[in-house]
């Protein structure tokens, strides 16, 4: 998101492979100087977030257009800034008839039939060529979506895109993949921003309050966010602020040591 999810981060069809869920596209990194804040006072006796926080509501949207660094499997990924002169080479894999349809990283629906593809780091819209090592075909693809997260992958082709490299009964194939063509606009800074952290959700807005009156003087910044989710509301109570990725996992790190163990990073 950015949970992340800070990218944040899209639901559905997104990061195929060992994950079938997007992740979340707003993420962390350190804390101090958060806002110009005076660092963050010791902890209190009793650190223990109190028993009226309810089951975490699905993680933030990622923001439209802007990728953020995410965690998948405790490992983060930094999408890059820039793919211009970027070859790589590894093992591609596909997905096909069980994510038709579903909402791929970049928001779009993945359509299986189309020359797409999935790629942990390169900027979403980067057309990339794919060479077969063993039987010499190439396809160009457009990267809409993030992942594989299984093994030493490093693409994840549609359907059609695997089948033009011969790759639909194996499975997997070596291959060599050159980004040949970038998306227009200037390189995202990955690292600056506004970052908040999500410490619980609630279905009753009187326990979000409650709590929200208990963190502010603790930590700052504590507000509420409501959202809707399947028909459900939702008031997802966040506190603290950073203007910088490498100030934000100190602060996760820091809050899920004193009892709030869901705890993630939402970029604002």
């Amino acid at each position: 998101m950015l949970a992340i999810p800070m990218n944040a981060l899209p639901a559905g069809g997104g990061m195929r492979r060992g994950l079938r869920a997007l992740v979340p596209l707003a993420v962390l990194l350190a804390i101090a100087g958060c806002a110009r804040r005076a660092p963050l006072p010791p902890p209190a006796e009793s650190t223990a977030p109190p028993a009226a926080v309810e089951r975490p509501a699905p993680g933030p949207e990622a923001p439209p257009g802007m990728p953020r660094p995410y965690r998948v499997f405790g490992r983060w990924y930094v999408p890059l800034a820039d793919a211009r002169g970027f070859r790589q080479r590894g093992i591609a894999s596909w997905y096909g008839p069980e994510f038709h349809g579903k909402r791929a990283s970049s928001g779009e629906a993945y359509n299986m039939h189309e020359l797409t593809a999935a790629h942990k780091t390169l900027p979403l819209g980067t057309l990339v060529r794919v060479r077969h090592l063993e039987n010499r075909r190439t396809v160009e693809v457009r990267i809409n979506d993030r992942g594989p997260f299984v093994g030493e992958r490093i693409i994840d082709l549609s359907y059609e895109a695997a089948r033009r490299l011969q790759i639909i009964g194996p499975g997997t194939a070596p291959v060599e993949i050159e980004a040949i063509a970038v998306p227009e606009g200037a390189p995202v800074d990955l690292y600056s921003g506004a970052f908040t952290f999500q410490v619980g959700a609630f279905t009753q807005r009187e326990n979000a309050e409650r709590l929200r009156e208990r963190l502010e003087t603790r930590y700052g910044n504590a507000h509420i966010v409501e959202t809707e989710v399947g028909g459900v509301r939702f008031y997802r109570l966040r506190v603290g602020r950073c203007t910088h990725l490498d100030e934000a996992a100190a602060w996760e790190a820091r809050l899920r040591a004193e009892g709030f163990r869901d705890a993630f990073v939402v970029a604002e």
